[in-house]
């Protein structure tokens, strides 16, 4: 593929990030950044967070991993409506009642002081470490396809593309975010829909019927897995599907920033509705084009790579028309970034409110410039986060993904369940080591599962056990009064 093309593509779709960018941070103020001075409009909210929840793991790493685990993913997608169900009509009232900005704050109220820090501080080591590699797995791909061909190191590169996310961000925060968001996810969802028609006309597809045909007739589209010992059964599947919605979106600042900028909490869960029809259909798209793509490369014998993450992107590259090569970069792109940009400005909201307290301490006038700091820092965070998973990684985004949540918000999850659910309150200053301890034991109990519990073997459900070990904890050293 054309490095000049793709060089041309990219910088076009940058100039309409910065452009919107520059409309949106107009007229800010010192809350803007954090609030987006809560005018948002709950169907932009709902459209934009898509891409956000997709990013460019599901873009790549979902399509390869059919050929890995067949459709077994979608046994996920059908426990996230359950938790997304979850987080419209109990976290998001609270929410609102409470009108807060950071939702870590609650624990504050709820349990105290070191509450409050442990929940704020797994959020940006979890959220850190899960944009991070969502943005290694994406700045790869264009090293591959473009940088490499210029002759520019990866760090380089990389440098480059949380530097471009900085500056689209650093002003209008979280109101440039939403818009920003829609437009990409628009890209990212026009990508895969004309990736599908494309390859499907390469396979003789004819019409939508015969895709559906075609596609649920390959012994890779199976979507059930029954036997109660594999990581990938349907129970383990759907119900940490819900629990991982619940925590990588109830629990997480970075996507109920986005819904606190609504007008009201009616237009919330109304987003919180739309966004979960529009995310079930978009999955059931990415492993439909899955199994297209094993098609293609079987029908023309081409070999497929170790790693089914470089499935999608070698075919587009070296295979597919320039048009499709271009769309795919495209598509790629706006994956990327529709993730990393708003997981920037959450990790920024947390840091100044939860640990700095910046609008308590600080007058306005001062919060600008602390922010603007602790922007840059972040940036720089992320940079180095990507590098160490570049020496590191061996395995699928999508499960290093899924790994990393289950260990690092299972003590939020306990947290949140004990203060939700009970009337209890606890000893506040040992929570910290209750939530260092918590997902230690997990680690412990999943790695000797198969020989300590009859060949069972745990997958995602770890965030389970490790929120039920902090729920555990956490009722041990409760305050008896």
């Amino acid at each position: 593929m054309n490095p000049q093309i793709v060089l041309i593509v990219i910088s076009f779709y940058f100039l309409l990030l910065f452009l919107i960018s520059w409309f949106t941070s107009r007229k800010v103020t010192a809350e803007t950044f954090f609030t987006g001075d809560r005018q948002s409009p709950w169907f932009l909210v709902a459209f934009g967070m898509i891409g956000a929840s997709l990013s460019g793991v599901t873009f790549i790493s979902v399509p390869g991993e059919v050929g890995n685990s067949n459709f077994y993913y979608f046994q996920v997608v059908l426990g996230y409506t359950l938790g997304y169900f979850t987080i419209a009509k109990v976290l998001l009232p609270l929410y609102y009642r409470l009108n807060l900005v950071s939702i870590y704050s609650y624990l504050e109220d709820r349990f105290g002081f070191w509450s409050y820090k442990t929940g704020a501080f797994f959020f940006i080591l979890s959220r850190t470490l899960g944009s991070s590699l969502r943005v290694f797995l994406v700045a790869s791909v264009l090293q591959l396809i473009l940088f490499d061909s210029l002759g520019i190191p990866f760090w380089v590169s990389v440098l480059i593309t949380v530097g471009l996310i900085w500056i689209y961000t650093h002003r209008g925060g979280i109101k440039t975010v939403v818009w920003t968001d829609t437009l990409q996810t628009f890209f990212m969802l026009a990508s895969v829909v004309v990736c599908i028609k494309l390859v499907g006309d390469e396979l003789g597809f004819s019409g939508v019927m015969d895709y559906i045909q075609r596609v649920s007739e390959d012994p890779r589209s199976d979507i059930f897995n029954w036997d109660w010992k594999a990581g990938t059964n349907f129970f383990k599947q759907f119900i940490s599907g819900a629990f991982i919605t619940i925590v990588m979106t109830g629990l997480d600042q970075d996507m109920m920033q986005k819904n606190l900028t609504c007008r009201n909490i009616g237009d919330a869960q109304k987003n919180m509705f739309w966004f979960t029809v529009i995310l079930v259909i978009v999955n059931l798209l990415f492993l439909g084009l899955g199994v297209m793509l094993y098609l293609y490369a079987e029908t023309n014998g081409i070999s497929i790579p170790a790693r089914t993450d470089e499935l999608f992107p070698m075919l587009a590259t070296q295979h597919f028309s320039a048009f499709a090569g271009i769309i795919f970069v495209l598509g790629i792109t706006a994956a990327a970034y529709s993730s990393a940009d708003s997981t920037l400005t959450a990790l920024t909201t947390s840091f100044c409110i939860d640990f700095l307290e910046i609008e308590r301490k600080y007058p306005q006038e001062k919060r600008v410039t602390i922010r603007k700091k602790v922007h840059l820092a972040f940036t720089l965070v992320m940079f180095v986060a990507i590098m160490v998973f570049h020496w590191i990684n061996d395995q699928s985004v999508i499960n290093s993904v899924f790994v990393v949540a289950g260990y690092t918000y299972g003590p939020l999850l306990g947290l949140y369940s004990f203060g939700l659910f009970t009337k209890w309150n606890v000893k506040d200053r040992v929570v910290p080591y209750l939530a260092v301890a918590a997902p230690t034991l997990t680690f412990i109990i999943s790695s000797n599962s198969e020989d300590w519990f009859w060949g069972y073997k745990f997958g995602f459900e770890a965030l389970i056990l490790n929120g039920l070990l902090m729920f555990l904890g956490l009722y041990l050293f409760r305050k008896k009064s």
